[in-house]
């Protein structure tokens, strides 16, 4: 039986996962009729997954090039994660409590999982139980404009998630992290809860700003010359 050529949705999902575990990096070129020999599939699709992905803001167009993995300054970053800051605490602020006991094993449920792929080292189930997680905690909190808001910026931040969560002790305090979320909501305590959802967010901001400052300076954007590939984090983080 002829295997049907994947879709553009499915391309599009293996090339995110590609940006959030550090197989792309930053910068890297997405050539249209590479993709379409490694997916085996045709132009039109893969053009398409390209374009669901730029929406999403995992990459970017880049004149006289094509497309490329978003290449995030610090600066981007800041502001980023300032946004995501005063959303998720907006959530926080808003979940009713106490909250019932079949949403508490919910999250208990994919708690373990995640803590079963943090001790296994899986980066891959730790990103997907950790995506979980947070999606089932804001989702408690009923509005869902910001729900979406929330979700929409986290996606920007994807590839941002790599370095970090190459570094176990990283790992290790986002595992407990999720362990006090669950107690203030079990306890209701809201003011833990909101102090938590902020702080939780700052080690993946500043271990990617620390990064990108060691390998690229000052963290401005450096636009490579006419006709000259500029190797950028990805080609730095690989020698």
């Amino acid at each position: 039986m002829v295997r049907a050529p994947p879709t553009a949705h499915t391309i599009a999902a293996q090339l995110e996962e590609d940006i959030v575990l550090g197989r792309l990096q930053p910068r890297e070129r997405l050539l249209e009729q590479d993709l379409a020999d490694r997916f085996d599939t045709h132009r039109a699709a893969v053009r398409q997954a390209l374009f669901d992905l730029d929406v999403k803001g995992l990459i970017e167009r880049v004149p006289n090039r094509g497309a490329q993995v978003r290449d995030l300054s610090p600066e981007d970053v800041r502001q980023i994660y300032a946004v995501r800051e005063e959303l998720e605490s907006m959530a926080a602020r808003i979940i009713p409590l106490p909250v019932s006991a079949s949403d508490i094993k919910r999250l208990e449920a994919i708690q373990r999982a995640h803590s079963q792929a943090v001790a296994a080292g899986d980066l891959r189930a730790v990103f997907y139980s950790n995506l979980q997680f947070h999606r089932a905690l804001f989702s408690l909190c009923g509005n869902p404009y910001l729900i979406e808001s929330i979700e929409r910026l986290a996606q920007r931040a994807y590839g941002i998630r790599s370095w970090s969560n190459a570094i176990p002790e990283y790992l290790k305090r986002v595992r407990q992290d999720h362990l006090d979320m669950l107690d203030a909501l079990q306890r209701g305590r809201r003011a833990d809860l909101v102090r938590l959802c902020r702080r939780h967010l700052a080690p993946s901001r500043d271990v990617y700003i620390r990064v990108y400052q060691q390998r690229l300076g000052s963290g401005v954007r450096r636009r490579q010359a006419s006709g000259t590939r500029h190797r950028g984090l990805g080609a730095n983080r690989r020698a």
